[in-house]
């Protein structure tokens, strides 16, 4: 039978999938973690550091993604990858290289966190952006082997830019953190609209740290996946990060936003759904993160798998189901 709750998401029999474990209590672990992971070690191309914060969607026959690479002179990144299964990965070794769709546009400095989302036609990537600190960087793909760039959405700095998989009215809609030109030590999600991709505005607050009343997004927040559309309103898996005493830590949580005025939150879970407690999130380059940028959904099962990066160094996957996901948001709302 299929999902009551997921909209406008196609049957993906071929999703990656492992059952929950035995003896797992869906109220404690909304979430369950593949006993596999990481899937894509820190070295899989030949000249990584570390491969994390990566963006994956199904495509034809398997899966595609848009891939964060620093490489060992520490230089961010992104690099296309194909899978058959969505776990065994092949990364290209070589960037990708944008076509300008305009001369004009300028180079970037670095690029890295990207998301993929398809929207109408093409497959949109949206990343971190290098130009005079970071911002956000636009581009499409119809195919995964040429890529396009566009102009930068909106003004520096900011970063965590998210695109909704489809227009909202008549507008495309995109998520975004405004930042500063460091490691910001504050951050809101924040929603705009463009007619065109190019000009943007309507710029709403969507939520914003909780502070003490949920201390694991007391500090910052920033947008995960492309929002999942549910009966119950957008699905929107997002990050938050705990200042401890001994530096940041990173967890993913949810929310639920309206579907036709998606800077108004439904509902948005006090807990974690995933916090760094496995040696691979807790050890690498940037302890403790456990960072989301994609989610795969099933529009007949419901079944969700979500690629999340750890420790900013390897990638690994997570599963669930959207029913128990949506009543976590709602049972456990602020």
């Amino acid at each position: 039978m299929r999902s009551s709750l997921l909209k406008n998401t196609d049957s993906l029999p071929n999703i990656p999938w492992e059952e929950r474990p035995s003896g797992s209590d869906p109220k404690k672990a909304v979430l369950w973690r593949y006993s596999g992971n990481p899937i894509i070690p820190r070295n899989l191309t030949m000249y990584s550091n570390s491969i994390f914060n990566s963006a994956v969607v199904p495509y034809q026959d398997g899966f595609a993604g848009v891939f964060r690479c620093d490489d060992t002179s520490r230089r961010m990144n992104i690099h296309a990858g194909r899978s058959r299964d969505g776990i065994t990965w092949s990364i290209n070794d070589e960037v990708i290289e944008f076509i300008k769709t305009d001369p004009g546009l300028p180079d970037a400095e670095y690029k890295y966190d990207p998301r993929v989302v398809f929207v109408e036609d093409r497959w949109y990537i949206i990343w971190c952006n290098g130009y005079h600190g970071p911002c956000i960087g636009l581009g499409y793909t119809f195919d995964f082997e040429k890529f396009y760039q566009m102009e930068n959405p909106l003004m520096f700095f900011n970063r965590n830019g998210v695109l909704f998989p489809r227009k909202i009215g008549k507008n495309y809609a995109l998520l975004s953190r405004p930042s500063d030109s460091g490691h910001t030590p504050f951050g809101d999600i924040v929603y705009s609209e463009s007619p065109d991709l190019t000009f943007w505005g309507k710029h709403r607050q969507v939520m914003a740290p909780l502070g003490s009343e949920s201390g694991w997004q007391s500090t910052k927040i920033g947008a995960g996946p492309a929002p999942l559309e549910t009966s119950e309103g957008w699905l929107l898996f997002y990050h938050g990060v705990l200042t401890s005493c001994n530096g940041y830590v990173y967890s993913f949580g949810a929310a639920l936003l309206d579907l036709d005025e998606p800077w108004k939150v439904i509902a948005r879970a006090r807990p974690y759904l995933i916090n760094p407690r496995e040696p691979y999130e807790c050890v690498g380059d940037v302890p403790n993160v456990t960072f989301p940028c994609a989610c795969l959904a099933d529009g007949y099962t419901g079944r969700l798998a979500i690629y999340y990066g750890c420790a900013d160094t390897v990638t690994g996957l997570v599963f669930g189901k959207v029913d128990e996901v949506v009543d976590f948001v709602k049972s456990n709302a602020v």
